[in-house]
């Protein structure tokens, strides 16, 4: 009899996970294999490392069986700051690009290297 609040989960679904988190590896691999470059590449490459991460955390970790507000506690800072960096590299894209308009590409560079003192 298992204690309140205690679950068990059936060995057949760790199974399938570790087989599904294998295969996944595998397309991983076979994405160099394949010779896949550019964005497609890393778009890939990112698309299965958060797939396998995120059935870690969710069957390895027991997050499917938590509270969703422990949930919440759990996924919601990363994901506030994987936003707030992404909102940051495009604000500094744009800071750059808007510096390279007004001052030009070559007086930017030139500038840049004399400061540095090359």
């Amino acid at each position: 009899m298992a204690s309140e609040g205690h679950q068990e989960h059936p060995l057949s679904i760790y199974l399938w996970i570790w087989v599904l988190l294998f295969v996944i590896s595998t397309l991983s691999y076979l994405v160099d294999y394949i010779g896949f470059e550019g964005y497609l590449r890393w778009s890939l490459i990112i698309v299965f490392m958060l797939a396998k991460a995120g059935l870690i955390i969710a069957i390895f970790m027991h997050m499917i069986w938590e509270r969703l507000a422990l949930i919440y506690a759990i996924l919601a800072p990363p994901l506030l700051l994987s936003f707030f960096i992404g909102f940051m590299a495009i604000e500094g894209d744009y800071t750059l690009l808007t510096r390279l308009n007004f001052f030009g590409e070559t007086n930017f560079v030139a500038q840049h290297h004399t400061e540095e003192g090359h």
